[in-house]
């Protein structure tokens, strides 16, 4: 009884979560001017999937193609979880295994700014982009965002578990910090990387307030900057392109998560280990 009742009311958290989905799936197909009516159908018109054709290759109102916000958005994404990544495993290779003065400094000045909400340090963070040159560049929109005291500090609890008799045994074979880093700590921290890409690159998909002020050249646009362009005055919407192009940004941070499911999985439950 209570294994049916679990099942019960997990199928129906799914179904509550698919619904919304689905009816943008349906509306995208549907005339638009029956949506603005409130006449949307739960069905699909296959007549009308034509429209993720037209939009593919045209955006509306002012926006670009949305093939190039879905290029913007995905090199985005993936620089800034790369990006991440690269420098939160620097940092914490660095904070836990070398001895320099101020090491525990360095670290408590990373972990601060996990106090500091991203509003706080946006118009600093802008000031800097500005005086650099980058503004309206693919670079402004992504290095600001790169640097991740929560990865540091995921990177950092993974390596505090590595014996010390490794690294002497590593050491002693030859192994510089290079080599101790590639051969022993990344292979060891596999899974916490791929479950990290996964948050990262969602992360980076949904960005919408940075680029909104960083990237005004239209070139530059997301696919979440698109969709609320092509929204525009609320009585000219086209709803049906405007949810086809919806469908069209979730399909790129599902597939990663798909993709990367088995590794994603494997990385957070090695990290409760």
């Amino acid at each position: 009884m209570n294994r049916a009742l679990t099942h019960g009311i997990i199928i129906l958290g799914v179904l509550l979560f698919a619904l919304p989905l689905w009816m943008i799936l349906a509306g995208s197909t549907q005339d638009p001017g029956a949506i603005a009516r409130g006449d949307l159908s739960l069905i699909p018109h296959w007549s009308g999937l034509h429209v993720y054709i037209d939009v593919l290759s045209s955006g509306g109102a002012g926006a670009q193609p949305v093939w190039r916000m879905l290029l913007v958005s995905f090199g985005m994404a993936l620089t800034i979880a790369v990006g991440k990544i690269v420098i939160s495993v620097l940092s914490a290779y660095a904070v836990t295994f070398f001895r320099f003065p101020f090491r525990m400094v360095a670290f408590w000045v990373i972990f601060i700014t996990l106090m500091l909400p991203p509003e706080v340090r946006i118009i600093p963070t802008y000031d800097v982009i500005a005086g650099f040159g980058m503004i309206n560049t693919f670079g402004g929109l992504t290095v600001p965002l790169m640097a991740s005291a929560t990865a540091t500090l995921l990177f950092r609890q993974v390596f505090l578990v590595i014996p010390d008799e490794l690294m002497e045994a590593a050491r002693m074979d030859g192994a510089g910090p290079w080599r101790f880093l590639r051969d022993i700590l990344l292979p060891v921290s596999a899974g916490n990387i791929a479950a990290l890409f996964v948050i990262l690159f969602v992360f980076g998909w949904n960005q919408y307030l940075w680029p909104l002020l960083v990237a005004t050249d239209p070139k530059l646009d997301t696919i979440v900057i698109g969709i609320v362009k092509m929204i525009g005055v609320e009585t000219q919407v086209e709803w049906n392109r405007v949810m086809a192009v919806a469908v069209l940004a979730l399909l790129p941070p599902v597939a990663v998560v798909l993709l990367m499911q088995r590794w994603f999985v494997a990385g957070l439950t090695e990290g409760e280990k």
